[in-house]
Order: C-alpha cells, then structure tokens, then sequence
C-alpha cells in the first residue's frame, strides 16, 4: 500500500533518539512481512499486518512518560490513540485503522486470538523479544506449543533457537 512507506520515516522520527525501539519495530515488521509471504497472505490482510507491526508498540513512548513503565498493558491502553492519529493522518480508511486500533490495544493479550492478523501480529513481536529478552529454550518451547499457529511462524521459532523436540 502506497501509505505504508510514509509509516516507516513517521516512526523513526517518533522515535528519534531511541535505536532500540525502532529496530524493535522494523525487525517485527520483517517478520511479520515474511509470514505473510509464506502463508500466502495478500492484499488487504497483508496491509492490516505490517502497518500494525510497525505502529504495534507505538504506546511505549507515552506509558514510559505518564507511568514511568513500559508495561503491556500500559501499551495496549495508551497506544491505539496515538496510532489512530498517525495512520488517519497519512490516509488510511477508517476500516484498516479501526483493525490496527484494535490490534495495537491487544498485541499483548494472548488468549483471545480471534484472526490470522492478531495471531501473525504476535509470532512477529514474539521472535523479535525472545531473543531481546534472551529467553531460554524450555520457555521458548513453551510459548511455541501454546501460541504460535503459524506454520512459517513455528518454523522460524524452531529455526531461530535450533529447539529440539
């Protein structure tokens, strides 16, 4: 979507001065392009996925000033509004921005999975923070059984952390 490259220069610039939070959302963008291209995601729903993607954290600049935290939840709460703003701003409908909103306020929400979009949303920021975070194989095993659907998705996981079944 032609909208979609004034997303990345908007982000950086948000995120001026913070390398770490906008590698954070170009690396869940990569991937989550790639389990798009793999599952033979297209169109619309391909759009949905990588706007979200790049926009997914866009609450933590907020959360980190209001509530000294960049806490999920804190996140969730405070980072639909702003990506609302961004995205209408730079010409996306009403419909794409109201699925990434939603997208935004529950990327950290894990039970509730009700789409290919939400469920690719979370395999991408799961494989970039498992290893920001370092986590280990047991707990990467874990998350792979219980939260990744995809197939590419499992695969990079697997891939990734060279797991072992």
């Amino acid at each position: 979507m032609d909208n979609l490259k004034n997303i990345v220069p908007l982000m950086i610039q948000y995120y001026s001065g913070d390398p770490r939070r906008i590698h954070h959302f170009m690396k869940v963008y990569a991937f989550a392009r790639a389990i798009c291209e793999e599952e033979g995601i297209t169109g619309r729903m391909a759009d949905i996925i990588e706007v979200s993607a790049l926009v997914h954290d866009i609450g933590i600049k907020i959360s980190e000033e209001k509530y000294n935290s960049s806490s999920g939840k804190y996140q969730e709460l405070e980072g639909p509004q702003i990506s609302d703003m961004l995205l209408l701003n730079v010409g996306y409908d009403r419909d794409l921005v109201s699925r990434v909103h939603y997208l935004v306020a529950h990327h950290h929400t894990y039970d509730d999975i009700d789409a290919i979009d939400y469920q690719i949303l979370v395999e991408a920021d799961f494989l970039v923070n498992a290893y920001d975070d370092k986590l280990d194989k047991e707990s990467i095993k874990i998350v792979r059984e219980r939260i990744f659907k995809t197939e590419s998705g499992r695969k990079y996981l697997t891939d990734m952390f060279n797991i072992k079944d």
